[in-house]
């Protein structure tokens, strides 16, 4: 580290990584197998750091496959059936597993220490390859970025892919959801539309939901949308984002603004406002400037 908090990029340095915690998840383990489902959720054998811990890993996976339970005599079998006890320190390194952790109540929390250190790992991995490949200038500035983007963007996924819950935790918090929701005056649970009788139905766009608002060509569809998202903007205090593949940023404002102004839209293409029109148009642009 050098002053100013910043590193010093010129010294070797060791990989991110916790081998007591990645003790921790295999002792757990072998302590308790009802573990190695809430392992298996968030860890796969690259995770982990040391070269013996994901060879130890990989057979407690194959031993969960086939159904055996693992403990310290079945896992001694498996490895020396893939040649490997000696090289993962043999059946005395499995016998101080099991005493270095006391229970395996902790194991979600010691999974997700190595787990992030993994992650860590891949980010300085693909920063060392943008590195690399920007300093020797053969890809074009579109490539690198596009490379920088995928890359991150897959590590990025591989983490989401591995957030699984139990269906325990999950009713858990669905129950505490419905809880919550009875408690309310309110009938429209959810982000309203402006739309009565679709928010009656719906009780609002709820959190995680994908609407799709399909249609005939010129039917309406955008301005649909768009009515959603200028309601929910100003009327219920929501963060917004629209993104248009056929419409630039000017024509999707003038459209919000024909909308919550009440002008027509031919009107504002072609300019041709009466002074009513600007006063309510300066109005609505307020409204939308504070949303």
């Amino acid at each position: 580290m050098m002053a100013g908090g910043s590193v010093d990029l010129s010294q070797p340095k060791l990989p991110p990584q916790n081998l007591e915690a990645e003790q921790s998840v295999l002792g757990a383990i072998l302590l308790d197998n009802a573990a190695m489902p809430k392992a298996m959720e968030l860890l796969v054998e690259d995770d982990f750091y040391r070269t013996a811990h994901k060879k130890v890993f990989q057979a407690m996976l194959e031993l969960a496959d086939t159904g055996e339970v693992i403990d310290h005599i079945t896992l001694t079998e498996r490895l020396k059936a893939r040649k490997e006890l000696e090289a993962v320190g043999g059946a005395a390194y499995l016998a101080e597993l099991v005493q270095i952790v006391p229970s395996s109540a902790n194991i979600r929390y010691h999974c997700k220490i190595v787990r992030d250190k993994a992650v860590a790992r891949q980010l300085i991995s693909t920063s060392t390859e943008v590195l690399t490949r920007g300093y020797e200038g053969t890809a074009s500035i579109d490539d690198l970025l596009d490379f920088a983007e995928r890359s991150v963007f897959s590590i990025a996924q591989g983490k989401l892919e591995r957030s699984f819950s139990p269906i325990s935790q999950v009713i858990k918090e669905s129950l505490d959801v419905i809880d919550k929701l009875s408690k309310r005056k309110e009938h429209v649970t959810g982000v309203p539309t402006g739309y009565y009788d679709l928010d009656d139905i719906t009780a609002g766009l709820q959190a995680s939901d994908l609407v799709v608002v399909a249609g005939r060509p010129s039917m309406g569809k955008t301005s649909l949308a768009l009515g959603f998202a200028t309601h929910a903007a100003i009327h219920a205090n929501t963060v917004v984002g629209i993104f248009s593949l056929e419409m630039s940023k000017p024509q999707i404002v003038l459209r919000m603004l024909s909308s919550e102004a009440r002008v027509d839209s031919h009107a504002l293409r072609t300019g041709k406002l009466q002074k009513e029109d600007w006063w309510r148009l300066a109005e609505a642009a307020g409204r939308l400037e504070q949303a």
